[in-house]
Parts: structure tokens; C-alpha cells; sequence
């Protein structure tokens, strides 16, 4: 807001004024100052080296691109990266309602900040895409099913190709201590997902809870205060000021009033949460109390066997909203379901929530203290499962995960029995995981290309769920309009790639318009069989053949208005713009099963605009001398356009080119442009 006005957005389509009162809620001085004497000594050197790193760098740059040359980008400070961890943290919970957070006020009082129905149109979509913009596939195959007989690892996170969540590749080396290679996420000085000498892990965003919300029962007297075990309480009141630039360029002040139970921060969500004269809601964030993160991963950079990747995440429990499946050179396959989840087992949910609210998002009784999280002294912070009550499973076959709860992460050792804030089972896999479970249950062993194939043959799982159904339904058809489309379907190889035809297209626009219809599925759901069932179009009912019809219509209309032609290919709609130069990519959308999960939004003409999906790739297994590693940053190292590395790797991900990671001192040096520079400390 002092940069760019109160009313401008952020890259998350968030107002600047919304975005701006919400951090400075989350990042009070007291908060920050705290996470960082929380961390030990080794953390903090790994903070003030990168911030001397970034410093150097940015002191040494003629010139900046051309959007950061607006008087914003200053030098940064250790307790700034302690910022960014926090907002990182509070991705998976409270970061998720800004808006609600803000906007809230007592009823009789307008509404604050700038957050209107269609801000809160836009944080509900943000909502439902959190699994796909941070979504994430991983394998790891146990020396049983080896080609080699050796572990290895498939990694393939779905992150945003924009803005402040692009990975950034590296190695970092502390000789005798550190030697980790990967990606992490801008700002921090540790790797997220990568390999060592001995082991190699990744993450998948988990399904379990990270939140929970309370309903406040208010005072019949004062809508800001609310009944607790029978007392009336007042609400805290919190005022946070943040600066404005005015239409005129004025600098002015602006403070809004954040309302908080001991619970946590009120939120105002219209229609959904609604704050009245009798009810209001809070939400109670696990990981706002996790200063644990950064020396979690630090520790996990250090981890050179499974055994002590899990005695580390175990005892540490600062993982903050994904799973980790991992290998390493003995030949075993591991995942962890081991995150920051509030303690509320079945018991609690059936004693403090409302079944109407059903379990998407829990919501507990706020009059009762009985109804807060349960507290074991052994966990590491106070309210959350110790890590020995969660989803832990070690194979030598293999284990698997996208974005599904822990169920069937392998068919043949289901993990049953948590809590619905833990992992759900009984519900339908997702299109991803049902592919992934149907290529693992081929015959034979499996080898690094396999792992590679599964992300780039670019298959469309539910294509080969209802394609026949859809074939069949075309035969019959006269309608000219409609025999466009259906030639199309019947040309397509049911893949995403490059050369893949407008099937692709048509397929994407009818799924969109016939997955919500009611009994569309000629095989329902059946949890006895959940890695084959929902399947095939229920063709016989009138009301599901007249909805293929339309959306066979709907897609022949939209084709026709955005000018594509029959012989359009893929490569051609779906791209991505680095300047004035755009790459072809492949992959498709992650709800119609493919595991190259791509977002893209539409863009300039026809053209398709990727945001998220594939970000790093890696597959690492092991040989006597150590790892080996392939893989790719999808996006590129740079995000400034005039860089050469703003293409470089986005291009070898277009044409489905692998890259050897150089983990060992002769691979980096055997680089034909390898070259040193050694950096000292500047005398003071």
C-alpha cells in the first residue's frame, strides 16, 4: 500500500491494503523477535549468511529488472527472512482467510479494509486451489521393486512458476557438516526437497488439518465479548497501522482493529462465517506456534539414513503442512505423514463439533474450554499429535502420494484408524494417485525411466475412464457441430503433450461441464475397490447423456469463439512467456489425472498461460560412489527475462531433456564452464 495504493493487488489477486494489515498482524515484533531467539546458533549463522549473500549481491547489481525499479527493493535483514518463514508457515491455515481476518467487525459496524464480495469470491477460489497450485507427486520405490536393487526416489512438486513461491535450485556445502543439494523456496538458507550422500526425500502436500475453527458464543449484552465455560469474556483488540500512498502521493497513515478469542483471530467469511449479535467464529492456527521449521530442515539436510530422518522429524515435529516420502542407500522406501495437526481425536470431534459442518472444515464448540486442543506433554508444542500417532510407513516395494490422505498410499498396507483431522480413509483417490497406483501395479521391477515416464508420457488417466463411453455416444451423434468435436476426441492420443490435437481441448471443457452432474458415473465409487471405481459414463441416463451433449456443445462453441482451428496443437495453446519470448510446455491439469500437473490460466489470443504446476523434478537412486541424480527446475533459475538462465531449463523441460545434477566436486568441476570465485568478508 506505501508502494503501489491501497487498492492495487498482489500476485494472489489479494487487495495491498488486506494483504498488508493481515502481515502486519502475523509479523508483530514481538512474534518475529521470538522466532528468532528460538532458533539455535547453526540456524541463525545459516539466516545472517544468506542475508550477507542477498545484500552482496543486490549491492553489486548495475541495474535491477525492470518491476523492481520502483524504489521498493532495499537490502534486506535476518528478521525479515523471519517474515517470510512465518507467511510460509501459515500457507496451510490462517494465510488462507486474510480477507475474513481482516474484514471482521462487530455486527452494526461496517465491514473493514477493502475486502468485498468479490475479494472474498477470489479467496474462495485461491481456497479450492491450494492442493493444485501446492499439490505435489512423489514416489519412492524400496529395492524390491528396483530395476537395480537399489532405493530411488521420484519427486514432482506442483508449485507456482510466479511470484515469491518459485523454487530456487542449489547446493549447499559446510565442509565436515553440510552437503545437501535441491530447491527450497526463496528466503530460505536450507534445502526443501533433495538428496545427500546417503539419502534423498520429498514432500506432497498432505490432507490433514492444520487448523481448526471455533463457534464464539457471544454475550447476549456486547457482541465483542463471548461466553467461555459459563464467563463473559471481552475480545482482544488488536490495532495494526499500515502506511498508504494517496491518490496525490501523500503518504497516510491507516489502522484497522483485529479482534481475537483466546482461540485465535477472529474471521468473517459472508454467508460462510458470519459474525451477529449472537455468534461469531475464530480460528486457532497450529503452526503459528512452529519456530521449528528452519532447524527441521536443517536437520533433515544432515539425515544420512532413514532411521535418522525419522528420529529427526519425530522428535523436532516441524514439518508444517506436507508429507515427506524419502530413500536412502540401504534400500528402503519411506513416508511420513508427520506434520503439525491439532490434537482432536474422534472423541473430541463428536463431543465439541457440529456434524453439519461436516469435516472440510472443522468446527468446534468456542463456549466450552473442554473443546480445546488436547495438550500431550510429549509433543513438541502445545495442542498437536505427537509424531508415533501419526501415519508413519516403511516397505521395500514402494510407498506413493498425491495429495490424497494417507489411505492408499500402498494398496497392500492401508493405513486406517486416525483421526479425520489426520487422514480420512474411505474417500475417493484422486485421478493422480489412481494412476500412479495403476503403473506401480504392473508386473516387473522399475527403473529410473519409469519414474521419468510417469510425469513425462503426459497420459490422461480419466480419459481412459470415460473415453469409451464418450466414443460410443459419438457415433449416434448428427449433429454437425457436434461431429467437429467428436472427430477431434476420436484423433486424440488421450495424452498432454506437445503434439497432443485439439481432443485435448474439447475433453477439458466437457469434464469441466459433466463432473459435477448428478449419478455420472456408470461405476460409482466403491471404498472396497477405490483404485478403479468411479468409472464410465452413465450413459443410460437421459439426464447424463443430455449433459454430454451440452458440454460437447459448449466446448464446439468455445473453440469456435476463441478462433482454434481442428489442427491446433497442444504446444500451441499451452505456454509459457519469459519477455517477449514464449515456451511451449506440456502437462495438463491435474484433475483430469495428469500427473504433469499444469495450471495455466488463459493469456493473450488463445493462448493458455502457465502459473503452477511441475516445478523440480528430481530422481535420484544410488550407486557404491554416492547419489545419482537427474533432474530439472521447470521454470528456470531466473525470473528476470534478460538473464540467460530465465529459459534455459524451461526449454530442456519442453523437449523433455533430463539433466545430471553434479553433486560430487569432480562432476561440478568436470563442467566444461566450470570457474571459482572465492568471496571474503569485507573488512569493516
Amino acid at each position: 500500500s506505501q508502494h503501489f495504493g491501497a487498492q492495487a493487488q498482489t500476485l494472489e489477486l489479494r487487495d495491498n491494503l488486506s494483504s498488508d494489515v493481515f502481515f502486519k498482524w502475523l509479523n508483530t515484533p514481538h512474534a518475529v523477535l521470538g522466532f528468532w531467539q528460538a532458533q539455535p546458533p547453526e540456524v541463525q549463522q545459516l539466516i545472517e549468511g544468506y542475508v550477507a549473500g542477498y545484500n552482496r549481491q543486490l549491492s553489486e547489481r548495475s541495474t535491477l529488472p525492470a518491476q523492481c525499479n520502483d524504489g521498493w527493493v532495499r537490502p534486506i535483514t535476518a528478521l525479515d527472512l523471519v517474515k517470510l518463514t512465518r507467511r510460509l508457515l501459515v500457507e496451510g491455515g490462517v494465510g488462507q482467510f486474510a480477507e475474513a481476518l481482516v474484514a471482521a467487525s462487530p455486527p452494526q459496524i461496517t465491514a473493514q479494509a477493502g475486502s468485498g464480495a468479490g475479494s472474498f469470491q477470489v479467496a474462495a477460489e485461491r481456497m479450492q486451489r491450494f492442493a493444485l497450485d501446492r499439490g505435489s507427486n512423489a514416489v519412492a520405490i524400496g529395492s524390491e521393486r528396483s530395476q537395480t536393487g537399489r532405493a530411488m526416489l521420484l519427486a514432482n512438486p506442483h508449485f507456482p512458476w510466479v511470484g515469491g513461491m518459485r523454487f530456487y535450485e542449489m547446493q549447499l556445502t559446510i565442509p565436515g557438516k553440510l552437503n545437501v543439494m535441491g530447491a527450497a523456496l526463496p528466503g530460505l538458507p536450507v534445502i526443501n526437497i533433495g538428496f545427500n550422500q546417503h539419502m534423498a526425500w520429498t514432500h506432497t502436500v498432505d490432507t490433514s488439518k492444520h487448523f481448526t475453527l471455533y463457534r464464539l458464543q457471544l454475550d447476549p449484552k456486547d457482541a465483542t465479548r463471548y461466553l467461555l465455560d459459563g464467563q463473559s469474556r471481552p475480545l482482544e483488540q488488536q490495532q495494526v497501522t499500515v502506511s498508504v500512498k494517496q491518490a496525490d502521493g501523500r503518504i497516510e497513515p491507516l489502522s484497522r482493529v483485529i479482534y481475537s478469542s483466546v482461540f485465535g483471530p477472529v474471521v468473517q467469511w459472508p454467508g460462510k462465517l458470519d459474525w451477529n449479535e449472537h455468534v461469531a467464529f475464530s480460528l486457532r492456527d497450529a503452526n503459528l506456534g512452529n519456530d521449528r521449521v528452519l532447524r527441521q530442515w536443517y536437520a533433515m539436510n544432515q539425515a544420512t539414513s532413514l532411521d535418522a530422518l525419522q528420529a529427526t522429524v519425530s522428535s523436532i515435529q516441524g514439518i508444517p503442512w506436507v508429507n515427506t516420502l524419502a530413500v536412502d542407500d540401504k534400500g528402503q522406501a519411506l513416508y511420513m505423514n508427520v506434520s503439525v495437526v491439532p490434537y482432536v481425536d474422534a472423541q473430541k470431534l463428536a463431543a465439541c463439533s457440529d456434524p453439519r459442518a461436516g469435516l472440510e472444515m472443522i468446527l468446534l464448540d468456542g463456549s466450552r474450554s473442554a473443546c480445546g486442543w488436547t495438550e500431550d506433554p510429549s509433543a513438541a508444542q502445545k495442542g498437536i499429535y505427537t509424531a508415533n500417532k501419526l501415519p508413519q510407513l516403511r516397505r521395500n516395494d514402494y510407498v506413493q502420494h498425491s495429495n490424497d490422505s494417507a489411505w492408499m498410499v500402498n494398496p497392500n498396507a492401508p493405513l486406517t484408524g486416525y483421526s479425520p483431522l489426520i487422514s480420512q480413509q474411505g474417500q475417493p483417490l484422486g485421478p493422480r494417485t489412481r494412476f500412479a497406483l495403476q503403473r506401480l501395479s504392473q508386473p516387473g521391477t522399475v527403473s529410473v525411466s519409469d519414474l521419468q515416464g510417469m510425469v513425462m508420457d503426459n497420459r490422461v488417466f480419466l480419459a481412459g475412464q470415460v473415453m469409451p463411453d464418450l466414443l460410443t455416444l459419438c457415433a449416434g451423434e448428427v449433429n454437425t457441430a457436434l461431429t467437429s468435436v467428436c472427430a477431434s476426441l476420436n484423433a486424440w492420443d488421450q495424452q498432454a503433450n506437445l503434439e497432443s490435437g485439439m481432443g485435448l481441448v474439447h475433453f477439458q471443457t466437457i469434464m469441466e461441464h459433466v463432473l459435477g452432474v448428478p449419478d455420472v458415473w456408470r461405476v460409482p465409487f466403491n471404498p472396497a475397490d477405490p483404485q478403479h471405481t468411479p468409472r464410465g459414463l452413465n450413459l443410460d441416463q437421459p439426464a447424463v447423456a443430455q449433459a454430454v451433449r451440452h458440454a460437447l456443445q459448449a466446448s464446439a462453441t468455445r473453440v469456435a469463439q476463441a478462433g482454434l482451428s481442428p489442427d491446433t496443437t497442444w504446444g500451441q495453446v499451452q505456454v509459457v512467456t519469459s519477455g517477449d519470448q514464449q515456451t511451449p510446455i506440456h502437462g495438463g491439469p491435474a484433475t483430469l489425472g495428469v500427473y504433469n500437473a499444469m495450471q495455466s490460466v488463459p493469456g493473450e489470443g488463445a493462448k493458455h498461460e502457465v502459473v503452477s504446476g511441475t516445478s523440480y523434478l528430481q530422481t535420484v537412486t544410488f550407486a557404491e560412489d554416492g547419489p545419482q541424480a537427474q533432474g530439472l527446475l521447470a521454470f528456470s533459475l531466473s525470473s528476470d527475462p534478460a538473464s540467460a538462465h530465465s529459459r534455459d531449463q524451461t526449454q530442456a523441460f519442453s523437449n523433455k531433456r533430463w539433466q545430471t545434477l553434479p553433486f560430487t566436486e569432480a562432476q561440478i568441476q568436470a563442467d566444461p564452464a566450470y570457474h571459482s570465485v572465492q568471496i571474503r568478508e569485507q573488512s569493516k
